[in-house]
């Protein structure tokens, strides 16, 4: 098997795909604890470091892995994007210093690629590293590794996209930046999206697409969880609001431009509010932490179990988590849906090793071909209708009353 050093790797979203594809995770290094016991527990032969990236040296990742510099195949992680708000440090010159005791969590993966020097790696985060004009962070990284390449004489090339992970097969939709790079200078092509709208489909003749994959595809097969679950029943002031709304709708049902009460303004609350998912739809982006009334939620008006969870973010069936509903929620909406990981290990595979895996992907739901009805939605909650009125839309974007609020205190 090909030998994988894991940073970042939180509950192992890449490390499981990469698995799927016959990578062997050598060591994993990850700071939360509930994340490190998640792994010792699901896969107790990876070698887990808990600790921050930058306290820990590159020699001690290299000794849990059993691996001198150059031996290890591929690098990959998602180092956690918070360290935008450093406006200083992400100047032109301070952004190359790998061994500076400030480093955040992109230096850090510079530095252990250095040192290192993997055949291949991959690197992941948020849509939002590859803003146009808010780019600091790819630019950083990009510096970096050119930075590498003179001083160890790597000749590693990047290539980077967005993906949309629905375009993959993935019952969710989720935007993530991934970038790929070899060592050897060898340019990779990511793959081209494999799913779609059906609608989108139905305009092309010639599509050999797949409709994208449901949350009924997902978790259609999986009975009700059981009562003993805890965390699934839905809190708060908005509770009893939820039966009212179909699936695949959210608050914006109760505004006059749609189909139940006028009970809100259109746009003037987040899109994920009263979110309930569609078995004809995927679900959308799994939350690391919402709050009482933050979806998506499930058609049967409660939170979506462990289970489920899992299933959206295409891991593996029968992992074990031994932490509240808290920690699974952060851990699992944080991860990197398992499929998008494999699909693009395989690629790593075919076009940096030259072993290509002509088998069926493991991680893809099943198409299922038949799917129940919607849930009918209930009446509105007498509590609410005092909510009933004219109620005015949101004036736009950098209108709203935050928006006013923030530019008046600025000047």
């Amino acid at each position: 098997m090909l030998k994988t050093i894991s940073l970042f790797s939180g509950i192992g979203g890449l490390d499981f795909g990469f698995e799927a594809a016959g990578f062997d995770t050598r060591v994993a290094l990850e700071l939360d604890r509930h994340a490190c016991a998640a792994m010792r527990l699901n896969r107790p032969s990876w070698a887990v470091i808990e600790g921050d990236i930058n306290d820990v040296p590159s020699s001690l990742i290299l000794e849990k892995a059993g691996l001198l510099p150059g031996e290890a195949d591929v690098l990959i992680g998602g180092p956690p994007c918070q360290p935008f708000s450093k406006a200083g440090y992400w100047a032109k010159g301070d952004a190359l210093r790998l061994d500076d005791p400030r480093a955040d969590t992109l230096t850090g993966y510079l530095r252990v690629l250095r040192d290192t020097r993997p055949r291949a790696f991959l690197l992941e985060n948020v849509y939002g590293l590859a803003y146009q004009g808010k780019d600091e962070g790819l630019r950083h990284i990009l510096d970096g590794i050119e930075l590498i390449n003179q001083e160890t004489g790597t000749n590693y090339k990047v290539t980077w996209t967005v993906i949309n992970c629905a375009g993959f097969g993935v019952p969710q939709t989720r935007e993530r930046v991934f970038l790929v790079g070899s060592r050897d200078g060898k340019t990779f092509k990511f793959p081209s999206p494999t799913h779609a709208k059906p609608s989108d489909i139905a305009q092309d003749l010639f599509s050999e697409l797949e409709p994208f994959r449901t949350a009924w595809d997902a978790i259609g097969d999986l009975p009700e969880p059981s009562p003993d679950e805890v965390g699934l029943k839905v809190g708060g002031k908005w509770a009893d609001l939820l039966p009212s709304i179909p699936e695949g709708e959210n608050y914006l049902w109760h505004t006059s431009r749609s189909g139940g009460l006028p009970l809100f303004g259109w746009r003037t609350r987040y899109w994920s509010f009263l979110l309930k998912l569609s078995k004809r739809l995927p679900s959308w982006t799994i939350q690391a932490q919402p709050g009482s009334s933050i979806g998506p939620f499930h058609w049967n008006n409660r939170r979506l179990s462990f289970r489920e969870l899992c299933r959206l973010q295409t891991f593996p069936d029968g992992l074990r988590l031994e932490c509240g509903r808290t920690e699974v929620q952060r851990m699992l909406g944080n991860a990197v849906p398992s499929l998008v990981a494999e699909v693009l290990a395989r690629e790593i595979r075919k076009q940096f090793f030259d072993m290509p895996i002509l088998s069926p992907l493991k991680l893809l739901p099943p198409k299922r071909d038949y799917v129940p009805p919607a849930e009918e939605n209930e009446p509105v909650a007498s509590k609410y209708l005092e909510l009933i009125g004219d109620h005015a839309d949101h004036p736009g974007t950098g209108k709203g009353r935050l928006a006013v609020k923030q530019s008046i205190a600025s000047n």
